[in-house]
């Protein structure tokens, strides 16, 4: 009784710490194109020529390490060795993808279920179109629709996620270059609620629009959009097979073709989809599926020399853990939520400015990082 009585009063004052909510810092930040003033930020490599970022939705370590035990061969996570983490809140403790992927793609905090907008819904400009107007060339990859709220978030201003057919329009006349994912519906007049065609609008932007399958080759001076399914594309476990790996292989290999400055951006969508269900070998079959696009995100940047590779999540999904069976030589899942959590992200990064991923930081430093591994002066 005594010891009870202890603890309680001892984690009074603790827990009104707890209760209060984190100061965040929300100011906009514009990004420039000078060296670092931050000492342990500054490199003496050369500055980036291309970005390869890769999101595992709801990816937190458990799940990368799930890849360790699971996998049969050695995870791609092991050829990284400038590793960081991020704290992921949003305007609120807890982040969802959309606030997410906002902050990694334009840099400041927002509200859960905003897309590319800030806390008074006035748009922010996105790294996709920082990069357009510099003449690089933008891909966006989703295991999801393309209009979820992952890939939305680097090219569309809404105030909600759920506006899907408005950030469809939004996308019809972007300046992204590639889209691989599902989402058709979003676009054809037949299942939106205003009857628009914005597959004709995808066409006159330029784009050559495939529906059933990837092509084995494309030329160069097209811009194209694979939309595979109606929504999210089937989970791995249903027979996805090789989608994610071949989609960035050939967008790697489209971008660039002439030899093009260009930002991508692969999400491995449901490894969140699978925490959300606590369904571990749902989960475990997206995060190995997800590893394999590292690979050939790796590869391609070993081979080229002067592309960054990133490696992250917006967030932990499921509070998944790998907790013992029987005996402690069995591995078993099991999972403390349906929902988000609150959990610190691994960040992982390869090629020029990856130094710069190191510590511990704000899920708003992604974009700022990111802009000036682009700008790195060598020393």
């Amino acid at each position: 009784m005594k010891i009870s009585i202890l603890l309680t009063l001892a984690l009074i004052p603790m827990g009104a710490v707890y209760g209060q909510q984190p100061k965040q810092e929300n100011t906009p930040r514009s990004y420039d194109h000078q060296i670092p003033s931050n000492r342990q930020e500054q490199s003496e490599s050369q500055a980036a020529k291309n970005i390869i970022l890769l999101i595992g939705d709801g990816m937190g370590l458990t799940q990368i390490s799930s890849a360790f035990y699971f996998k049969e061969t050695l995870p791609h996570f092991a050829r990284f060795n400038n590793i960081g983490l991020m704290k992921t809140s949003s305007t609120v403790r807890i982040t969802d993808s959309a606030a997410g992927a906002t902050a990694f793609s334009a840099g400041e905090k927002t509200y859960n279920g905003a897309i590319g907008v800030n806390s008074d819904t006035a748009s922010i400009t996105t790294i996709v179109e920082i990069l357009s107007d510099e003449n690089w060339k933008t891909g966006v990859i989703s295991t999801s629709s393309i209009t979820h709220a992952t890939p939305a978030s680097f090219y569309a201003h809404v105030k909600s996620r759920a506006m899907e057919e408005e950030i469809a329009a939004q996308l019809s006349t972007s300046e992204i270059d590639f889209i691989a994912g599902g989402g058709l519906r979003f676009f054809a007049d037949s299942s939106r609620t205003d009857g628009r065609d914005y597959l004709k609008t995808l066409a006159s932007n330029g784009f050559s629009i495939h529906s059933e399958t990837l092509s084995d080759e494309i030329a160069s001076d097209e811009k194209y959009a694979f939309l595979l399914a109606d929504d999210a594309l089937p989970t791995m476990m249903e027979g996805r097979g090789n989608f994610l790996p071949q989609a960035t292989n050939l967008a790697l290999g489209y971008l660039s073709a002439n030899n093009d400055n260009f930002f991508l951006m692969v999400e491995g969508s449901q490894i969140d989809w699978g925490g959300h269900a606590n369904n571990t070998d749902y989960l475990v079959s997206e995060m190995i599926d997800f590893d394999e696009a590292i690979g050939i995100a790796l590869d391609f940047a070993e081979k080229d020399g002067n592309t960054l590779v990133i490696v992250t999540a917006d967030h932990e999904t499921g509070g998944f853990t790998l907790s013992s069976g029987e005996t402690y030589n069995e591995i078993k899942g099991t999972f403390s939520t349906g929902g988000h959590s609150t959990t610190l992200i691994p960040v992982a990064a390869y090629g020029p400015g990856s130094e710069l991923f190191r510590g511990i930081y704000e899920n708003t430093e992604i974009f700022h990082k990111m802009m000036r591994a682009i700008s790195i002066s060598a020393k």
